[in-house]
């Protein structure tokens, strides 16, 4: 489609007029210098001549034209047509633009969907480089760059809106950075020692009574010391933080009144986002952002962020033009042979094309940003077998991968793989290659099995107690390339996975199809919330069982935040779009005695695990005895106290022992010292009966002494029983029993 406007031409300029409101566009021409194709982006400084301004600078690989458009605060837009190219890169140098001005762009080129090309200057666009936004994303018709309620939807995508779109999108915002860090002491915490803590900005401090009311939900409000107590109280090394570069809300979303409240829907990989700023929205978001990440080092707590450079928000054909598609569609994103149609390994509509340089230099830049100029510390990468495709097949020498291994920033940060995605193919759990860690779903559907009692042996679960070497002992990787975790974002929190056998997703508004409904969850005898007592007995029984099992397991483990205070979404297994009472933490929960007795519990565990190096191996166990005495790194007894045989690791149980030696860890300290520590015995007994279990005598142990106890509520200070070696136990049903070991 075309309007007759599209024919009529601004005064002095033969091209055609933008269309603003129906009308051409009256405001007078401003000019650009030649400025500089590097860096991308907006970029505030002094030019020619001492003038202060803006260097703007796009690649735009197949566009025949390029506009900045800048906004004052009262939605009046003046256009700026860049002239210079310089390597597919439209750039120019603006005087007098300052911090704090809002901008976009309108790219021009050729309409023609059946080859790729989706250019639309009716659309605004967001810089891929902007350093913040200003503005929430809606979306109404005129935000696409098709006619989205053709009555043919199967065409719909081939017909252009020349409707403008400045009006309803929010704009890019120049900021000035100066900030050098020299203030701030990253914590640097080695892998092995890591403790990893998953939260949501919002979701952790919305509800939280320490924190001013005007600081919940926001950046400040986490950097606030109600919050920071909170977690060093707990004893986390580092938070995961759900996604928090600029991210919009799905139509689909918006029609049912509700939000993407997770955040894997990023549209701006510079910009924090916005909405999670109490400081402002034009540039203030970046200095609040920097001030919490500084608190949180300054409390020896290291950021991570969940990054999503595998799609963005701008869907498939059928999705809005808010950004890269209307830059150059072929050139951001993997396409089908029919090149109207996206290439899909996300289940999100589009996938980035990582193989193309100038998107891999979109993604590279924007994490060597994020560590040099906002202070993180390492990534988790959402579905990240994408990103690791070269031309369709996933590929572990891809270009993404290559290029990570050699970045003399990104090498250095904590790398953590999401080691999936939905394309054929996809699954690649152990594959990935040294520098990187993985979340390891083998550990958590293995440690869930085994608690509601439904694994067949005991084999998978010896294996992820003692750090997955089936998955990760070769090319140099260590135990530590293991993130072990029970429960995670997306899914049940650990109290609905011991509350429910189905998902109750129906606030979600999609007929409870949503989710998976692989839950590996028992509800202990009801579904969802009981006055039971006996019931909820057995239900804090079985979290205590889990949250143990995860601190004493070998590799990194991964809480998620409120599962230490029996956090519950009432069952909905996929509340990425609840951004309500659903999501928030409930912190009176710290109130009742049995959800305080589960965040003192884990705060012990942690304790522990930071006090004893056999916690926190740096190497994989051997099996094999390294003194005269025989005794080994590792050694397996069955509730006979006996070593297991290899027909024991095949036959049904419900117990295991697992003797950790403190006197066999590989590595020496700082100066050069071996390492010792004390051994431990852990029993695991998934049995609803008691069991009677031997301690193993000499030359294990002479005597045991009892650290965790998870049958009790309260657990005892210090050890708070002794038994000799050789003697027999009573394990309760359901329980862990951690013992010391004592000669």
């Amino acid at each position: 489609m075309s309007s007759a406007a599209e024919q009529e031409t601004c005064a002095g300029e033969g091209r055609p007029a933008p269309v603003v409101d129906g009308a051409a566009c009256a405001a007078p021409a401003v000019s650009a210098w030649p400025g500089a194709p590097m860096p991308l982006g907006a970029r505030f400084r002094v030019g020619p001549d001492g003038v202060a301004g803006t260097n703007f600078a796009l690649w735009a690989g197949g566009a025949e034209a390029v506009e900045l458009c800048l906004f004052d605060d009262a939605g009046g837009e003046r256009r700026v047509r860049l002239t210079e190219l310089t390597h597919e890169i439209w750039h120019g140098f603006v005087p007098g633009v300052l911090p704090g001005q809002r901008y976009g762009y309108r790219v021009h080129g050729r309409w023609d969907p059946w080859t790729g090309g989706r250019w639309n200057p009716a659309k605004l666009l967001l810089d891929p480089y902007a350093r913040a936004v200003d503005g929430e994303f809606a979306l109404p018709p005129e935000v696409y760059g098709h006619v989205r309620d053709w009555p043919q939807q199967q065409v719909a995508d081939t017909v252009r809106d020349d409707r403008d779109s400045a009006p309803f999108v929010p704009k890019g915002v120049v900021v000035h950075d100066d900030d050098d860090w020299a203030d701030d002491r990253r914590p640097k915490t080695p892998w092995a020692d890591s403790v990893i803590y998953e939260l949501h900005v919002k979701g952790f401090t919305r509800l939280h009574p320490g924190i001013p009311e005007e600081l919940r939900g926001t950046y400040a409000g986490l950097a606030h010391p109600a919050a920071l107590e909170h977690l060093t109280k707990l004893g986390v090394t580092a938070v995961e933080l759900l996604p928090v570069h600029q991210f919009a809300h799905e139509d689909h979303l918006l029609r049912r009144g509700l939000k993407n409240h997770w955040g894997y829907n990023s549209i701006g990989y510079f910009a924090p986002h916005a909405a999670y700023a109490a400081s402002g929205t034009r540039g203030q978001q970046v200095g609040e952002f920097k001030r919490m990440v500084r608190a949180l080092h300054a409390a020896g707590i290291e950021v991570i962020l969940d990054v999503v450079y595998n799609h963005t928000a701008e869907a498939g054909e059928l999705g809005p033009t808010l950004s890269l598609k209307g830059i150059d569609n072929r050139g951001y994103y993997r396409l089908q042979a029919d090149a109207r149609r996206y290439a899909d390994y996300t289940g999100c509509g589009n996938t980035l094309h990582v193989v193309q340089p100038h998107v891999l230099r979109l993604i590279t830049d924007s994490l060597r940003y994020w560590v040099t100029e906002m202070g993180v510390d390492g990534f988790r990468f959402d579905l990240a077998a994408a990103l690791a495709r070269s031309m369709h097949d996933v590929d572990m020498l891809s270009p993404f991968l290559a290029v990570i291994a050699q970045d003399p920033v990104l090498r250095r940060v904590k790398l953590i793989a999401e080691p999936w995605d939905v394309g054929s193919g996809g699954y690649q759990v152990g594959a990935f290659p040294p520098l990187w860690t993985e979340w390891n779903d083998r550990y958590r559907d293995a440690v869930r099995d085994f608690w509601r009692h439904a694994l067949p042996d005991v084999r998978e679960m010896g294996y992820r107690l003692s750090g997955s070497s089936d998955l990760y002992a070769w090319g140099g990787r260590r135990p530590y390339a293991s993130v072990n975790f029970v429960t995670a974002h997306d899914g049940f929190t650990l109290r609905d996975l011991v509350s429910y056998e189905r998902k109750h997703n129906e606030a979600n508004g999609e007929g409870n199809r949503d989710g998976s409904n692989d839950n590996r969850s028992w509800n202990c005898g009801a579904e969802g919330e009981t006055d039971d007592e006996g019931v909820r007995a057995l239900r804090r029984r079985q979290l205590r069982n889990l949250l143990t099992t995860l601190l004493l397991s070998t590799g990194v483990p991964m809480l998620v935040a409120g599962d230490e205070l029996g956090r519950t979404q009432g069952g909905n297994n996929n509340a990425y779009c609840q951004d309500n009472e659903i999501s928030w933490l409930d912190w009176g929960l710290l109130a009742e005695p049995g959800w305080k007795a589960l965040s003192d519990l884990t705060s012990r565990l942690i304790a522990l695990r930071h006090r004893h190096p056999v916690l926190r191996r740096r190497a994989f166990f051997s099996g094999r005895a390294h003194s005269a005495d025989g005794l080994r790194d590792l050694a397996w007894f069955t509730a006979r106290g006996t070593e297991m045989t290899e027909g024991d690791w095949y036959a049904p149980a419900a117990t295991l022992g697992m003797y950790l030696s403190g006197r066999d860890i590989p590595g020496r300290d700082e100066r050069g010292a071996p390492i010792l520590d004390d051994s431990f015995l852990a029993v695991l007994h998934a049995g609803d009966r008691p069991v009677d279990f031997v301690l193993p005598g000499p030359p294990w142990a002479e005597r045991y002494e009892v650290v965790v106890d998870t049958s009790v509520e309260e657990q005892a200070a210090e050890p708070s029983a002794a038994h000799r070696a050789g003697t027999t136990i009573t394990v309760p049903e359901r329980s862990v029993l951690l013992l010391k070991v004592a000669f």
